[in-house]
C-alpha cells in the first residue's frame, strides 16, 4: 500500500505550483523564460536575433536589414573591381570610373529599400560614412590595401583615397542627410558627378584626341559625353524617384532647365581647377546652385 502511495504522492507533490520538490529541481531544468534570458545574454544560436527582431520596429528593422544589404553590396562592387584590376581583366583608370559611374547610381537606387520613418536618410547615410572611414583609414596609411589603392586612384598612391575618392563619398554623405530622396537637388547633383563626370573620363581619354583650346586635360567629346550623360542619367533618376511617388516633375519645363543644369556642370568641369578643386566637389555644387537659380519645378511628394 505504501509503496503504491508513493507515486501517487510524487505526482501529486510535483504538480503542485508550490512543491518543494519543483522548487529544488529548477536548477536542472529551468524554465522558458529563464532559459530564453539565458541564451539572450550568451548571445546563442538564432533565438537571440529572433528575440531582439521581435521587439523592433517594423521600420527599424526594415532600415537595420537595407543598410545591412547595401553595405555588403557597395563592398562587393569595389571589391570585385579589386579583383578584376589585381587580374588585369580590366585597365585601372577604366576600373576606376565604372565604380565612380556605379557606386553612385546604385546608391541612389536603393534608397527606395529604406522605410518611409524620419530616421531612415540616418540608415542610408551608414554607408557612405562607413566607406569614409574605410578610405581614412587605408589613406592615412593604418592599414593596406594593395588593391583598393589600384582600382580607385589614379597613380596608385594611398594618400590619393583622401582627395576624390573621400570627396566623393562625402558628397554622397552630405546628400542622403541633407536632400535625401524627396528632393531632386540631391538626385541631380549625384546623377552629374557619378554619371555625367564618370562617363566624360571614360570617353574622353579613349576617344579624346582633340582638346579643348583653353584646358589641354580635357576633349570635346568628353565634354559632350558629360552633358549627355549627366542629362539622361539626371532625367532617369527623376522619373524612377517619381514613378515612385517621392517627388512630382513637371516634365513640360523640367527638360529645358535640366538641360541647363547639364550645361553649367559641364562647363565647371571643363575649367582648368582641378588642382585646386576637385571635380568631386566642384559638379556637385555648382549643380545644387544651378537648381536653387534654375529651379525644377519640381516638389516633393508624401510616398505610399
Amino acid at each position: 500500500m505504501a509503496a503504491a502511495a508513493w507515486p501517487r504522492a510524487a505526482a501529486a507533490c510535483a504538480s503542485s505550483p508550490n512543491s518543494l520538490l519543483l522548487s529544488r529541481s529548477l536548477p536542472h531544468a529551468p524554465s522558458p523564460a529563464s532559459f530564453m534570458r539565458r541564451r539572450l545574454v550568451l548571445g546563442v544560436g538564432t533565438p537571440a536575433v529572433a528575440a531582439l527582431a521581435a521587439g523592433a520596429p517594423p521600420a527599424v528593422l526594415q532600415d537595420g536589414v537595407a543598410t545591412l544589404f547595401v553595405t555588403a553590396g557597395a563592398y562587393a562592387l569595389v571589391r570585385t573591381f579589386d579583383v578584376l584590376t589585381e587580374r588585369r581583366l580590366v585597365d585601372k583608370s577604366l576600373s576606376r570610373k565604372i565604380v565612380h559611374v556605379l557606386s553612385g547610381v546604385l546608391f541612389m537606387s536603393s534608397w527606395p529599400l529604406f522605410s518611409n520613418s524620419t530616421e531612415a536618410r540616418y540608415f542610408a547615410a551608414v554607408v557612405p560614412f562607413l566607406n569614409s572611414m574605410r578610405l581614412l583609414t587605408y589613406g592615412l596609411r593604418l592599414y593596406t590595401d594593395e588593391a583598393l589603392v589600384k582600382s580607385v586612384t589614379r597613380e596608385g598612391k594611398p594618400e590619393e583615397l583622401l582627395r576624390g575618392p573621400l570627396y566623393y563619398v562625402l558628397v554622397l554623405l552630405f546628400s542622403v542627410l541633407v536632400f535625401w530622396r524627396e528632393s531632386p537637388i540631391g538626385i541631380v547633383s549625384l546623377s552629374m558627378m557619378s554619371g555625367g563626370d564618370g562617363f566624360a573620363d571614360i570617353v574622353g581619354r579613349r576617344y579624346g584626341s582633340v582638346k579643348l583650346p583653353f584646358n589641354q586635360k580635357k576633349s570635346w567629346i568628353g565634354s559632350i559625353s558629360m552633358f549627355i550623360s549627366g542629362f539622361l542619367l539626371s532625367a532617369i533618376m527623376l522619373f524612377y524617384f517619381s514613378s515612385l511617388g517621392y517627388i512630382h516633375v513637371s516634365w513640360e519645363e523640367a527638360f529645358g532647365k535640366l538641360a541647363l543644369v547639364a550645361l553649367a556642370a559641364t562647363a565647371v568641369e571643363c575649367i582648368p581647377v582641378t588642382d585646386v578643386v576637385d571635380d568631386n566637389i566642384s559638379v556637385p555644387l555648382a549643380t545644387m546652385l544651378c537648381l536653387h537659380i534654375f529651379g525644377l519645378l519640381l516638389s516633393s511628394s508624401e510616398h505610399h
